[in-house]
């Protein structure tokens, strides 16, 4: 990557995109690029020194990118549409364009390298694995795919070279096949992106030929949800390690004398680096405890004794907009935000939620993410978000997609059990906040513009509440 001093992305706002950008920046290269949307994370590169424009135009190109042909790399997201002028005026022009996942490969060559993949639960996983080594004062580089609370960020730096790099390996766009782990773990394969895949066995093949690449001598941590075959495809002499909570299932690694109290869990690890008694777990969630598991162990095969391991659970704060406390009143009043956007996720986070508070009104908000994804799970997204008493869905978020006939967010509407159910738009949403006391818990969950509502919704909940 050294041959290019200019480097320039083409969707520079996406949450993996951003990563990239903050590393070629600090190690000294020329970073610019474009996105359709100001957001805060933009706000946020501009502040550190990187160029960002949101109208895509040749014209706004910067000059040094449009003079340097050879000496450019071109960074895309497969996010970015077909029809890109600017993306058509590099490809034209001949320049070297690369997609994230490309580079990500790149970058991790001859690095040990931590994976970690699964249609859900990885950017958490990959957080809280970065976080540990971190904490405990272990030397490591992670490209994350969302905003780590403890570090302020979605990229850890290494001070050098032989430092272990984590990585969040994306099954989407079979992005993950750019990468050989010494370490990979899988945290699910529950059928997603069926858009590129077709089928879940598709998925699943491709989650084998990620297995498949792990180094010589390396470990795998898979989830005992996981389908088998995927373990099954890992290279002759892999240390492969199941993990789970149910212990009946026979995993390897699990938890034991679960408590949830307060907003905190407290367990028992049993892994097959060692058992250490009485982790406290400041994120809530029966899904991030399964997480942690993973993590941890992976902590544990680095060198992370009892003592350091326990201080660095509990300090582990979380990644944004994954079970996210925006508003805490005591135990009277709650406002949370998450990013699920599977109905698989859906139901971790709302069970949990039940679980935090069961006698309490709870209120969802849910943005559907994707016409394809909608269509293809509409009724699992039903019967999740009937968990709740009270549901209000948004318009769908397309993304990168087109709308499809038929497909709205009426489809999961229809078959919701909740008592209270309707399809706002965010005004609505606001309006609807601010007017009525039905509700004790607000969650505002999806992985489009729904967390725009966020510091709005946290106003009027802040008044309301106090």
């Amino acid at each position: 990557m050294n041959q290019f001093p200019y480097v320039f992305f083409l969707g520079i706002g996406g949450i993996g995109m951003s990563a990239l950008a903050r590393w070629f920046h600090a190690n000294g290269h020329q970073v610019s690029g474009y996105d359709k949307t100001e957001t805060p994370l933009t706000q946020a590169l501009v502040a550190e020194g990187i160029i960002v424009h949101y109208v895509d135009a040749v014209e706004n190109i910067p000059a040094e990118i449009r003079e340097n042909r050879a000496e450019t790399l071109v960074v895309l997201t497969p996010a970015i549409p077909a029809d890109s002028r600017e993306w058509a005026w590099l490809r034209a022009e001949g320049y070297d364009i690369r997609k994230r996942s490309q580079v990500l490969g790149v970058l991790t060559q001859g690095r040990y390298t931590i994976a970690v993949a699964g249609t859900h639960g990885k950017t958490t996983t990959s957080s809280m694995v970065a976080h540990l080594l971190h904490h405990a004062g272990l030397d490591a580089g992670a490209f994350l795919g969302g905003i780590a609370v403890n570090l302020g960020s979605n990229l850890l730096l290494p001070a050098t070279a032989a430092a272990p790099i984590v990585v969040e390996a994306d099954e989407y766009d079979r992005s993950f096949l750019t990468l050989f782990p010494d370490v990979a773990i899988v945290t699910s394969t529950d059928a997603d992106h069926l858009d590129i895949y077709g089928d879940q066995n598709s998925l699943i093949d491709s989650f084998r030929q990620f297995v498949a690449q792990i180094k010589p001598g390396g470990t795998l941590l898979i989830n005992h949800t996981a389908d088998p075959s995927v373990a099954a495809a890992a290279p002759v002499g892999t240390t492969v390690i199941r993990y789970g909570l149910n212990v009946e299932q026979g995993p390897e690694l699990f938890a034991a004398n679960i408590i949830a109290e307060g907003q905190q869990f407290y367990f028992n690890l049993h892994s097959p680096h060692g058992t250490v008694t009485n982790l406290e777990l400041a994120v809530p969630g029966y899904h991030n405890v399964e997480n942690m598991l993973a993590a941890a162990a992976v902590a544990q095969s680095q060198g992370v004794g009892e003592e350091r391991l326990r201080a660095a659970v509990a300090a582990y704060r979380g990644v944004k907009r994954r079970f996210e406390f925006v508003v805490v009143t005591g135990r009277e009043n709650v406002y949370l935000d998450d990013y699920a956007h599977h109905p698989r996720e859906i139901e971790a986070f709302l069970r949990s939620v039940r679980a935090l508070y069961p006698n309490k009104r709870l209120r969802i908000i849910f943005q559907p993410h994707l016409f394809t994804r909608t269509r293809d799970f509409a009724e699992g997204f039903s019967k999740s978000l009937s968990i709740a008493d009270e549901v209000f869905l948004l318009d769908i978020y397309p993304a990168r997609e087109k709308p499809l006939p038929g497909i709205t967010s009426e489809i999961i509407l229809n078959n919701i059990t909740a008592s209270t159910k309707a399809i706002l738009t965010k005004e609505q949403v606001l309006t609807a906040a601010a007017a009525d006391n039905s509700f004790d818990v607000l969650a505002t969950v999806g992985a489009g513009d729904i967390d725009m509502l966020v510091p709005q919704l946290k106003l009027i909940l802040t008044e309301r509440w106090k």
